[in-house]
């Protein structure tokens, strides 16, 4: 907003990360071609580089991770066919409803724990073939999971809803937005993660701090169609190699720092947990998202951001009295220890 200063500590969201100098450096020197023809060569080396990182055929870059999970379940389901899902995921309720705007497929979603389905809630929820019904054909499941505080999904759950979607005849789709956060905060590396999946949507502009993109993963039948569907929706970008380059750095030298993050998370949530009139949505904190309600005498979630807003320190009012604080690389750990003493206070 014009006439606003920015905030001095902006825990907004971790897509405010803004490129390092050694980031613009690699993105100033990226070699580039039409990519709509396949000839970037800086975005096949992407391409490349994230389908070996996740054990899959192929991958193709994105500008949004909202089209990437579109696409995703566009390549797995037709008009009239159903998804099932996690109640609180990002696809369902952040992403507009694409696939039923743009695919024409419904959704069933199941409230699940800290983001996580189980066996047992699933097993009703495949429809049988029958001329009244929609077609269940895909689930998806978030790692990490934004709305439950950026929880890691546990590896045996994801298993075991994967082998019984497989058994079911069901696709599975990740919404891997911040798969890396898991990788770094479970020591589970992505491959293994991604295996349980068909395809797999993963975010170069969260915590790994480059400027644009994502990317789908998957076999090379679906990410051939899913090209062509990206053309259709008016993704298909040109001379895009300074974004890749950007996304290729990413994945070089920012995923082991992204504990730094998730300790800076953790001392936020040991404030909250300490603080009076606040209350930690999931406790422990797995990653670099921490979700605090405030108490109603304390007021409403927007009355509370306006007040530390005013010192300088923006977090954002997710609902009428729920908090979201995301530590990101623009942040430091002296930062947040600012932050850490305003809320105590608070």
């Amino acid at each position: 907003m014009k006439g606003v200063l920015p905030p001095r500590i902006d825990l907004l969201s971790d897509t405010l990360t803004r490129p390092t100098p050694e980031m613009r450096a690699a993105m100033a020197v990226a070699e580039v071609g039409d990519d709509v023809f396949g000839e970037d060569p800086s975005v096949n080396r992407l391409e490349g580089h994230i389908s070996g990182m996740l054990g899959k055929e192929a991958a193709l870059f994105m500008p949004s991770g909202t089209m990437s999970n579109l696409i995703g379940l566009l390549v797995h389901c037709g008009k009239g066919d159903e998804f099932l899902c996690e109640a609180g995921c990002h696809i369902f309720n952040n992403e507009q409803a694409g696939y039923a705007q743009v695919g024409g497929i419904g959704v069933r979603p199941i409230l699940g724990e800290r983001g996580a389905l189980r066996v047992d809630q699933l097993q009703e929820m495949v429809r049988p073939e029958n001329d009244h019904l929609p077609r269940t054909r895909l689930i998806c499941l978030e790692q990490t999971h934004n709305r439950a505080a950026g929880s890691v999904l546990p590896y045996e759950v994801v298993a075991e809803v994967c082998d019984w979607a497989n058994q079911q005849g069901l696709a599975r789709h990740l919404d891997g937005a911040r798969l890396f956060n898991a990788v770094v905060a479970s020591g589970i590396s992505a491959a293994d993660w991604a295996q349980h999946f068909d395809t797999v949507s993963v975010c170069f502009s969260k915590g790994l701090g480059a400027p644009v993109g994502s990317a789908l993963c998957g076999p090379a039948e679906k990410i051939k169609l899913a090209r062509r569907i990206r053309k259709m929706l008016g993704g298909g970008m040109r001379q895009i190699g300074g974004l890749a380059a950007a996304a290729v750095y990413a994945l070089e030298h920012h995923i082991d720092r992204l504990a730094e993050d998730h300790t800076k998370a953790r001392v936020l949530a040991d404030a909250i947990r300490n603080a009076s009139g606040l209350t930690l949505q999931c406790d422990p904190v797995d990653t670099n998202i921490v979700i605090f309600e405030v108490a109603a005498e304390k007021g409403t979630s927007e009355e509370f951001c306006a007040s530390l807003l005013k010192r300088g320190v923006r977090l954002y009012p997710i609902s009428r009295q729920k908090v979201r604080a995301v530590t990101h690389l623009d942040v430091t750990m002296s930062e947040c220890e600012e932050v850490a003493e305003m809320l105590a206070d608070s």
